[in-house]
C-alpha cells in the first residue's frame, strides 16, 4: 500500500474531479490519496464523485486556514 497526495487548492470545478480521477487512477487497489482542497462545490462533489467510481471516502478534515483534506482509499475497479 502507498500513499499520494495532491493539492486542487488552486483548481475549479469540474477540473478539480479530473485532477483526483487522474491521480486515483494511477494508484493501485488499497493505495491512500490525500487531497488537499478548498471551496464548496469540491466539498460537495468530489466525495460523493469518489463513492460514485467505488473507493472508500473518509470524512474531510477541516483546517483553520480554510482548507480541508479528503483521504480516499482506491477501491478495487
Amino acid at each position: 500500500m502507498s500513499r499520494a497526495a495532491i493539492d486542487i487548492t488552486r483548481e475549479v470545478c469540474p477540473m478539480t474531479w479530473v485532477r483526483v480521477k487522474l491521480a486515483l487512477e494511477a494508484l493501485e487497489p488499497g493505495d491512500v490519496l490525500e487531497v488537499h482542497l478548498t471551496g464548496d462545490e469540491p466539498r460537495r462533489n468530489l466525495p460523493r464523485n469518489a463513492r460514485d467510481d467505488g473507493h472508500q471516502v473518509e470524512p474531510l478534515t477541516e483546517h483553520l486556514d480554510g482548507s480541508a483534506t479528503l483521504v480516499i482509499t482506491v477501491g478495487t475497479p
